[in-house]
């Protein structure tokens, strides 16, 4: 019977985390986070908002600072490997999305 409880335990589908949108910005300023750092040293300690701005039109923060949803200064990296446990989506779609949901919005990250 134990065993069975482990196949199981190991075969289950991951629980989903909730996350709370605790803050939001139009043409947000970036700061790379110390592992992106570690990873990518040529990257800039700190790049204000705008046109070129990894993040894009819009960020909208989750929990901690860390993880976001936001747009992308290059849409055809979207879907691709290339994120650091950001959720990316083109300009357009960020702002229509920051325009329909609201601070505390809860977000179900599997």
């Amino acid at each position: 019977m134990p065993l069975m409880r482990r196949r199981q335990r190991m075969n289950a589908a991951p629980t989903p985390r909730c996350k709370r949108h605790r803050r939001a910005g139009e043409w947000p300023d970036w700061t790379p986070p110390a592992q992106m750092l570690h990873r990518r040293p040529d990257l800039p300690r700190h790049m204000a908002g705008g046109i070129d701005n990894p993040l894009g039109a819009r960020a909208m923060y989750l929990g901690s600072s860390l993880y976001r949803i936001h747009g992308s200064n290059e849409p055809d990296s979207i879907g691709q490997a290339t994120s650091s446990g950001c959720i990316r989506l083109t300009n357009e779609d960020v702002i229509d999305l920051y325009s329909r949901v609201r601070i505390g919005t809860p977000v179900i990250v599997q």
